[in-house]
């Protein structure tokens, strides 16, 4: 009677095991992943997660997006229209049409005192056509022109001895944008971009001489306005910053406005 009531039980035992080991059966465990693995130092070690990598790769593209909103905020870029301040004598590059009586007879360029006089604005293009896209930051080193937007003319020199101080002539030259290869200037500042807050220089590509005010007044028609010329090397009457103007940022279709035009 004990071994059949111990073999019943061991029989209902074991028929219990069964039915839970069927029920583990049913449902087969997951499997982990395996990690990504790369061979470093002479053995293998876990790799970069996927995921993590996104991360750092959205990370290094917002800062690339700030830094260029950043250049476009503070850099002088092509297709900009600005005034031009000479630090030394306090005026801006200026001209109208009105015409050398002396020298080579081309539209004057001179300095004028007031911020608000509209012939004193200036359009920033490459040295020829195509090297300096809209929007794109100004290099230090860079060739541009400037042109006068009332008239359409280019600041230009030549070797034509100035009116009043007997440097070389300074002119505005052209017809709607276009002259010649005189028309060329080089932007000489000191890092890698023409900042608007920095002062720079403006040497002359063909003949070398820098875009210069000394001070010397003009009387009828143009009173009180100061004769801008080119001198033969660097100093405190070459050096212009960047005033009020409409500044393109990087982005064509969002004009930046430092000031009203």
């Amino acid at each position: 009677m004990g071994r059949r009531a111990s073999s019943g039980a061991e029989a209902s035992l074991a028929e219990g095991a069964g039915t839970v080991g069927g029920g583990l059966e049913a449902a087969p465990r997951r499997k982990r992943p395996r990690a990504r693995r790369e061979w470093v130092g002479g053995m293998w070690r876990p790799g970069p997660r996927p995921l993590l990598l996104l991360l750092l790769l959205l990370l290094l593209l917002a800062a690339r997006a700030e830094a260029g909103a950043e250049l476009g905020t503070v850099a002088v870029t092509c297709g900009s229209v600005l005034k031009l301040l000479n630090t030394r004598h306090g005026v801006r590059l200026h001209s109208h049409d009105v015409k050398y009586g002396s020298g080579s007879g081309q539209q004057s360029v001179t300095g004028v005192e007031g911020s608000e006089d509209a012939n004193s604005y200036w359009r920033i293009r490459g040295g020829a056509e195509g090297e300096c896209p809209r929007g794109a930051p100004v290099r230090c080193g860079q060739a541009v022109r400037l042109t006068h937007v009332n008239t359409g003319k280019n600041l230009h020199t030549h070797h034509f001895p100035s009116p009043l101080s007997n440097n070389q002539e300074v002119s505005a030259f052209g017809d709607g944008g276009e002259g010649d290869q005189l028309d060329v200037w080089l932007v000489q500042c000191g890092g890698t971009y023409w900042h608007r807050e920095e002062a720079v220089r403006f040497q002359h590509a063909g003949t070398h001489v820098y875009l210069s005010v000394t001070g010397e007044q003009y009387g009828h028609p143009i009173r009180g306005q100061r004769e801008v010329h080119g001198m033969p090397s660097p100093n405190q009457h070459n050096s212009w910053k960047a005033m009020e103007g409409v500044f393109i940022k990087p982005s064509p279709t969002e004009p930046s406005r430092h000031d009203e035009l």
